[in-house]
């Protein structure tokens, strides 16, 4: 399983987190064994930020953590040491908000999103991509094209994460800058080698579906070691990180009543090749 900068600064705050609550510590007062302010204490719990070996060792130390358990955080905070993901040159494009999402997606065991409107980024056939970024009226086509490539890589891990898709019957139907049967027919034909990959999961949430609402787009990332799993949901002006608890079974089962609505694997399969014939003759009209 890949293993990230990010995952591992993430999995050493949780570690922090669990440590400081057992000890029955405030997040202020940590922040004054290290002389920090109680905003940088929480930054590193969640893994948003690097820190000194020696803050961690003092934290340690203040929280009574001895011996072996000790000597496997300290290891770990040695791995989290190293640099963050490289963001220059056309990776530069990718907003700072998504970062942590991109670091992050090749370290899950299990990825769940749901997609109402749009096909999701490692979805996406480059004919989509390209027609998606120019409609928006993006001035580094070619960057962001390359960066969502680089997502697709993903599926060509060793171990892969076992990816689960749930896209609405609206996000098929409706193209990036209108009608435009050329690209859609184009992405459904990607769908369908997609779909052949095993840790591939595609359904479709039909028109029909028996459901009271949908939500907005979110995504649920699950991790195999102490990386504190979270949910990601996307707005205009950025992303936000959920990892509550409570918060997060709320979207598990939101997730659960989607996965009951919408069609089985063999049955969205179908959907596709249906539709790509749909598109296909409008081509040929």
């Amino acid at each position: 399983m890949a293993s990230t900068v990010t995952s591992r600064r993430k999995q050493l705050g949780n570690e922090l987190r669990h440590a400081r609550a057992a000890a029955g510590f405030t997040q202020q007062q940590v922040a004054n064994v290290l002389g920090c302010t109680q905003g940088k204490v929480n930054k590193i719990e969640s893994g948003a930020v690097g820190v000194k070996l020696g803050d961690v060792r003092a934290m340690l130390e203040a929280f009574g953590v001895l011996g072996e358990e000790a000597e496997t955080l300290m290891g770990l905070a040695r791995a989290a040491a190293g640099q963050r993901g490289q963001w220059s040159g056309y990776r530069s494009v990718v907003p700072h908000w998504f970062r942590t999402f991109t670091d992050l997606e090749p370290a899950a065991t299990e990825i769940m999103t749901w997609h109402g409107e749009r096909i999701p980024g490692p979805l996406q056939s480059e004919h989509y991509m390209l027609k998606q970024f120019t409609e928006f009226g993006a001035t580094d086509v070619t960057s962001l094209v390359r960066n969502r490539l680089d997502r697709k890589a993903i599926f060509d891990q060793q171990q892969p994460p076992y990816y689960r898709f749930i896209i609405s019957e609206s996000a098929l139907r409706r193209a990036p800058g209108g009608h435009a049967p050329a690209v859609m027919l184009d992405q459904l034909e990607h769908l369908l080698e997609l779909e052949r990959r095993s840790r591939v999961y595609i359904h479709v949430l039909p028109f029909g579906a028996r459901l009271a609402a949908v939500p907005n787009d979110f995504t649920i990332m699950r991790f195999p070691d102490r990386t504190r799993d979270f949910v990601y949901v996307e707005h205009c002006a950025g992303g936000l990180y959920l990892d509550d608890i409570k918060d997060f079974q709320i979207f598990v089962d939101a997730w659960d009543r989607l996965r009951g609505a919408a069609l089985e694997r063999h049955e969205t399969r179908q959907f596709f090749k249906e539709l790509a014939e749909l598109y296909r003759g409008q081509m040929n009209a």
